[in-house]
């Protein structure tokens, strides 16, 4: 009985750590502005408290996962969590922004090993019949976070006046994570002799970070021109030769037995790759929800102050799916899950790009899409991932987590794209729609064709409510309705073919899980 409950107060220490990761972007959005007023920085340099972040989690998630296998699991949580806690009090009393954002990655490189360490360490301890539920509930832990996270920020920010409370918050929680985690957690590690892969990490760190400077500087000055830029080409071909040496290194590495970072045998194996490719697309779901605030306020007309509640919906549902995921996934198996999840998410995200023409069914298809893509979050890709690493879940399943972090960080520059592309019709839209109307385009008053399609797309439904001639008004809303479905329907629409993909993907190497399943059982 005592067994139990140490157990049971270490899977709840997980569930805590992995909460308290996940919250610190969600947390922070709510204060970016003010953040960013305080430090007398604009926004585009004040977007890189999110994004180092961002950086520091996918290159901190392989490299911990493997040392994790190595040193033991428990260990390595602790030490993750205490850089995490450092981290975050550096960030709260940072004297200016370079500080700032130096103490930022510090902090995600405890956050990123925080998820593979808790995923690997249930999948090390508990039977195979309760791993399911297990991490479909750390996966619900990323759904609640999305979001209680910007609620608790500005709750913090109105209850004390200022940001700095919305990491010191972490400091005591961190504090008693560390301390119980002392005594409940049972050390798992597996049993490796060779040496650590210290060229193999540093090339696999230096081409994700090569990757990510590339799409964050996608965008700029145009996407065409900032593709073809070196700004974002070359590196992003740095990435791709950094890659392949990877390659060559771990294959070498293999035949001269040192453990790699990432297993050649691994990259070779097709359902280990494909798991790669889904976990990517997972992240692409992740992405699609970001615009739905956004969605929110052009498509409904809610008010920019309150479409962020608009989210919720969507968000408690994917912690609901990611919950029920894990419990299906111990009855049914992973193939099975995923297959379902996509159905439920091509309904879900097809239903927002197509069918949403009021509050009501924004509701039931966010809440629909929610529960699909919640399925993935958690246990189906973790376990699939676990079944074709073997005794090599760490680092396995820590190439997941950078999987679902690329798709996560290139969906959104996409879906702007196409936000943008939608929105550049209307120079196009407004002359036709007035013609329909029997109105002179020409005979519009001076300006008043540039309030409306120039100023920023945030801007343009005010404009046109400012205008007291009624036709001319509904006019433009129609113009304006077309250019706000031409710029969401192909994100949601992606986000519902990528769920196809996925299904296909789950049928199509159905028969190679399920002897990678039997092949390697759970520990």
């Amino acid at each position: 009985m005592k067994e139990k409950k140490t157990t049971t107060l270490g899977f709840t220490i997980l569930l805590i750590g992995v909460f308290m990761a996940a919250l610190d972007n969600g947390i922070i959005s709510a204060a970016l502005t003010t953040i960013n007023s305080s430090f007398d920085v604009s926004a585009t340099s004040g977007a890189w408290g999110i994004t180092l972040y961002t950086l520091g989690l996918a290159v901190a998630t392989p490299i911990v996962g493997k040392l994790a296998d190595r040193y033991g699991r428990k260990k390595l949580f602790l030490i993750e969590v205490a850089i995490f806690t450092i981290g975050s009090l550096g960030v709260a009393l940072s004297p200016n922004f370079t500080l700032f954002l130096a103490a930022r990655l510090f902090q995600a490189f405890g956050g990123g090993g925080i998820f593979i360490i808790a995923s690997s360490h249930v999948l090390s301890t508990f039977a195979k019949e309760k791993q399911g539920s297990k991490l479909g509930l750390l996966g619900a832990m990323n759904g609640i976070a999305s979001v209680v996270g910007p609620n608790i920020g500005s709750f913090l920010i109105d209850l004390t006046g200022n940001w700095h409370w919305l990491f010191l918050i972490n400091v005591p929680i961190g504090i008693l994570l560390v301390i119980f985690g002392w005594v409940s957690l049972q050390e798992t590690k597996t049993s490796v002799l060779s040496k650590i892969d210290f060229l193999g990490i540093s090339l696999l760190s230096f081409s994700i970070l090569s990757v990510m400077f590339a799409v964050n500087n996608l965008g700029e000055g145009g996407l065409l021109n900032s593709l073809l830029g070196w700004s974002t080409l070359g590196l992003l071909l740095l990435g791709v030769v950094l890659f392949a040496l990877l390659i060559f290194v771990e294959k070498r590495n293999e035949e001269k037995h040192v453990d790699p970072i990432l297993p050649y045998h691994l990259l070779r194996k097709p359902t280990y790759s494909m798991t790669m490719v889904m976990g990517a697309l997972s992240g692409l779901f992740i992405g699609a929800v970001i615009f739905i605030p956004s969605y929110a306020e052009q498509i409904l007309g809610i008010p920019a102050s309150k479409s962020g509640y608009w989210m919720t919906p969507l968000a408690l549902a994917s912690g609901i799916g990611a919950a029920g995921g894990g419990f299906f996934v111990d009855k049914q198996g992973p193939v099975k899950t995923l297959i379902l999840s996509g159905i439920i998410s091509v309904i879900g995200f097809g239903g927002l790009g197509l069918f949403v023409d009021s509050k009501l069914t924004f509701i039931l298809f966010s809440v629909i899409a929610g529960i699909g893509f919640g399925f993935v979050l958690g246990a189906p890709l973790t376990v699939l991932t676990s079944n074709a690493a073997g005794t090599e879940k760490g680092s396995a399943i820590g190439t997941l987590s950078v999987a679902r972090q690329i798709g996560l960080t290139i969906s959104p520059t996409i879906f702007a794209a196409f936000i943008q592309q939608g929105f550049s019709q209307l120079g196009t839209l407004i002359p036709e729609k007035l013609k329909a109307h029997g109105i002179d385009p020409a005979a519009m008053p001076s300006g008043a064709m540039e309030s409306v399609s120039g100023g920023g797309y945030a801007n343009i439904q005010e404009s046109i409510d400012k205008i007291p001639v009624a036709d001319v008004r509904d006019a433009l809303n129609e113009a304006f309705q077309s250019a706000v479905h031409s710029a969401y329907e192909p994100i949601y629409l992606t986000s519902a073919g990528a769920a196809l993909l996925m299904i296909i993907i789950a049928l199509v190497f159905s028969k190679k899980f399920a002897r990678d399943a039997k092949e390697h059982p759970a520990e």
